[in-house]
């Protein structure tokens, strides 16, 4: 057990040389506009809060109410005991919500993607993957078992080669985010459909980082396009805009029935706390009621990406509320985000593996409840540090 243990060690260490090695900080109070970390109060740079509707005062009251009338777990997975009635509501709410037949919720996104892939696809079949989709749309395409394409990231091109590529499977299913985590930038939604239709494949977009944020009242990215009736799985989350915590599938109703049957990341698991789902149903309310915030959270990005790329930043082709500033170097994002904590800015270092090598970036991500003058107050430090360290 000693090697074994000796081994564990020599890999973090392996990881701290080349400025890898990651450590949790403590957060006090809510993740709003400002947070609390190590003593010091931070312009908060780094929530997926896009909406700034995590404390809001409806989705509190939801969830205590619901803790008060039906306790703070569901006690078992949904398919025994643990489906509240509460759950058929929200899942009605959002059905509705994607203008979709049905609609089904899982306890995370990771979740929900694993669930989604390995129970629609298998040895027979095809995944064809943007190339920076989200880790959980990888993992889930491995372990359906079915074979694997990945195309150039936004490449139509190269889309279309993989899709020639796929011919004689049984079913292709072609994968990608809506919104790209990382780099902000947005899936050509119409060019993907059209092809999707072209070589009847059958088409899954992840919305965690659309929905609530694009299309009418945040319906997401699809519904920006006007392409969601052409699409068949439509997935999102509710850990980011929504302000919640969970994930969604909606489609057809026969789509969700089958994900009932065989999603496995649905099945074995116990179905999340009845004050998540109540603030589900509360957060899709607030959304749709209080759209200001989505036209807010973009303005102020566009704002943002404006002034930061006056300067030189390569802000690489982000069009969303996620702004990355591409450094490359670990070592030196690293730097670029402690000079920034320590003018009490928080911007979290992006490092691989979650981005490829030499591709260390600071993912600035806005909301819509940040005010102008702490937004402008950030940039010029960010400008400041970024002279300092000859980024710009």
């Amino acid at each position: 057990m000693k090697s074994f243990y000796t081994n564990l060690e020599n890999e973090l260490h392996k990881l701290d040389e080349q400025h890898l090695f990651r450590e949790m900080k403590i957060v006090h109070g809510a993740s709003t506009e400002w947070v609390e970390i190590k003593g010091k109060k931070l312009l908060n740079l780094s929530s997926n809060n896009y909406l700034g509707i995590a404390d809001h005062p409806m989705l509190k009251s939801a969830a205590i109410q619901a803790i008060q009338e039906l306790g703070c777990s569901a006690t078992a997975a949904r398919l025994i005991v643990g489906n509240y009635e509460l759950y058929d509501l929200v899942e009605k709410d959002l059905a509705q919500f994607k203008n979709t037949e049905a609609a089904l919720i899982f306890n995370s996104g990771y979740a929900a993607n694993v669930g989604i892939i390995t129970a629609l696809v298998g040895r027979r079949d095809i995944v064809i993957s943007d190339k920076i989709n989200h880790a959980s749309i990888i993992d889930g395409a491995r372990l359906s078992g079915a074979e694997i394409l990945r195309y150039k990231h936004k490449d139509m091109t190269d889309l279309e080669r993989c899709m020639q590529k796929a011919e004689g499977y049984r079913r292709k299913l072609i994968v990608t985010d809506s919104v790209f985590s990382m780099d902000g930038d947005l899936a050509p939604l119409p060019e993907i459909v059209e092809l999707k239709e072209k070589y009847r494949a059958v088409l899954m977009i992840d919305e965690a980082h659309g929905s609530g944020v694009f299309g009418e009242n945040g319906r997401g990215l699809a519904d920006f396009y006007g392409v969601s009736d052409r699409v068949e799985i439509l997935m999102g989350t509710f850990g980011k805009a929504f302000g919640c915590s969970g994930a969604y599938v909606a489609g057809r109703k026969v789509l969700i029935d089958y994900l009932r049957n065989k999603a496995r990341s649905f099945i074995f698991t116990t179905g999340l706390p009845p004050a998540v789902v109540a603030s589900i149903q509360a957060a899709i309310q607030v959304v749709q009621l209080e759209n200001w915030r989505q036209k807010d959270v973009l303005a102020i990005a566009s704002w943002v990406r404006e002034e930061l790329a006056k300067v030189g930043f390569n802000l690489l082709n982000s069009e969303s509320q996620i702004i990355p500033i591409l450094v490359g170097d670990n070592e030196v994002t690293l730097e670029f985000s402690r000079r920034l904590f320590d003018v009490n800015i928080l911007a979290v270092a992006i490092r691989p593996p979650t981005v490829p090598l030499k591709a260390a970036r600071l993912r600035l991500s806005i909301m819509a409840t940040h005010s102008r003058e702490d937004v402008a107050w950030a940039v010029e430090q960010i400008k400041l540090i970024g002279r300092e360290l000859g980024i710009i």
